[in-house]
């Protein structure tokens, strides 16, 4: 392909992205801003909890694990 029309392709994909306006929901804006689905995602969080990072943030590696 030609770089005229490669150019004119990328032009008209630019021009349909800066002039789309897609309707907004302002209610689940709204929701997701003010947090009310926090309970949803502390759930999840529980699951992997015990993965998460100690408080002292330290790392051992393979050859401290081994001697330790």
């Amino acid at each position: 392909m030609g770089r005229g029309r490669q150019k004119a392709k990328h032009t008209k994909v630019a021009r349909e992205l800066k002039y789309f306006s897609p309707n907004t929901d302002y209610n689940a804006l709204e929701r997701e801003l003010t947090g009310s689905k926090h309970d949803e995602y502390s759930d999840e969080a529980s699951k992997w909890a015990e993965y998460a990072a100690d408080d002292d943030d330290t790392y051992v590696t393979g050859d401290e694990q081994q001697r330790a």
